[in-house]
């Protein structure tokens, strides 16, 4: 039993306890049950405090309950929040418009969850490889140890069992080939390819980042051999690693950006496919939709968050307070800590498996009031809001080194 198990009370043993009869088990989270949370802090049922390393995986980039994106979301909850997309809404077009802008694209396709996002651009890409490319037999080259979600579809070119074991049968049309390797991707792209779908930094797989000629390679073949160039930026991109984009370190532009998660403020899902005019025209009324997607709360909401990031100050922090955060990480270096890789206040930690699991070093540290999630075995990541500040890193590091000290 954990410091932290022993110290819960009766009211959050019984939230707990309600959670683990009547919500599917489809996760397995730290005993912490969340009651509020402002900027980088949340705390429990029961009044004590965590500093949150996790920021919801990069939804809360701008910190909860960030000022700006409240004051939008309780203007528009006076106003009108759904109408379906049966209507036009005053928010969704000028949102559609920054948002194109911000990415320097044309067209937007508004959606609710990552995940969603995703399934909207396979679709896409094998509707641009009829209409425009004249494929009728379409495949899409993905990177091993990928995440884009645990849809039916995703989990198909997934390498991780968990998410794979038992759902099958499995969507065909998918090519997976290691990530990092250029002259694997052109190996397996053929006449019949119509997208390269890829993380520009693999997050689930913990943190990881490609060698610098990787993208620009990458972008190159899809140009030379008329391939889509889709770039998941759902958790790397808005900030998170001290760009707008994380293609941006590699002076990057893929063909379609899709974004997620820190788009809807930490507030609300939302998501987004965006790409130019030729890409996304492809769609016609009928063939794909959804009744929340970019409704005018969600649209009000990503306008505010195009804002915040066109000002440029969380790029900044995020490049600024990441430097700063992956010096300290690498000073645990063989005092417990193998490597630390990532970008910006994004960072992927391999603990030495003689401490213990990923998991067991989270617990701990949640003991002492730092949230982190581990990920394959024996990493954690650190992906904090943008909003916290070089002091409470030096905290959540310190405590870090505690918990390795205390199990060596």
């Amino acid at each position: 039993m954990t410091i932290l198990e022993t110290m819960t009370t009766e009211a959050t043993d019984a939230a707990i306890d309600l959670d683990r009869r009547h919500v599917a088990h489809n996760y397995s989270p730290l005993p912490v049950v969340a009651a509020g949370a402002e900027g980088a802090w949340i705390t429990d049922i029961e009044g004590r405090r965590y500093l949150d390393c996790l920021a919801a995986y990069s939804a809360v980039n701008f910190g909860h309950r960030n000022p700006e994106v409240t004051a939008t979301a309780h203007a528009q909850l006076d106003t009108v929040t759904l109408v379906s997309r049966a209507f036009h809404s005053d928010r969704l077009a000028p949102f559609c418009a920054a948002l194109a802008g911000l990415c320097g694209k044309d067209m937007v396709l508004p959606m609710n969850s990552g995940a969603e996002a995703v399934e909207s651009s396979i679709k896409v890409a094998r509707k641009w490889g009829v209409d425009v490319k004249g494929v009728t037999d379409a495949n899409i080259v993905v990177a091993r140890n990928n995440f884009h979600g645990r849809t039916t579809t995703i989990i198909s070119f997934s390498d991780d069992d968990t998410a794979r074991r038992g759902f099958g049968p499995y969507t065909p049309g998918f090519r997976s080939v290691p990530f990092g390797d250029a002259a694997a991707m052109a190996d397996a792209v053929d006449e019949n390819t119509v997208a390269v779908l890829l993380e520009p930094i693999q997050g689930e797989a913990g943190i990881i980042v490609p060698p610098d000629d990787y993208l620009p390679r990458v972008r190159a073949l899809c140009t030379d051999r008329n391939v889509l160039m889709i770039a998941d930026e759902i958790q790397s991109g808005l900030a998170r690693t001290g760009r707008t984009f994380a293609c941006d370190h590699w002076d990057v532009v893929p063909d379609v950006y899709l974004l997620g998660k820190a788009l809807g403020g930490g507030v609300v899902p939302l998501s987004a496919v965006v790409a130019d005019r030729d890409v996304l025209e492809v769609l016609h009324p009928g063939e794909h939709g959804s009744t929340f997607g970019g409704n005018p709360l969600a649209a009000a909401i990503g306008s505010t968050v195009v804002e915040m990031l066109r000002r440029g100050e969380f790029q900044t922090r995020s490049t600024e307070l990441g430097a700063h955060l992956h010096s300290r990480l690498r000073e645990l270096i063989g005092r417990g800590v193998v490597e630390v890789r990532g970008k910006g206040l994004w960072a992927g930690v391999d603990i030495d498996p003689v401490h213990g699991s990923g998991k067991q070093i989270s617990t701990m540290l949640a003991d002492r009031g730092v949230l982190v999630k581990d990920t394959h075995g024996s990493t954690l990541r650190f992906a904090p809001p943008l909003v916290i500040t070089a002091d409470e890193i030096d905290w959540a590091v310190h405590l870090l080194g505690e918990v390795l000290a205390e199990t060596a």
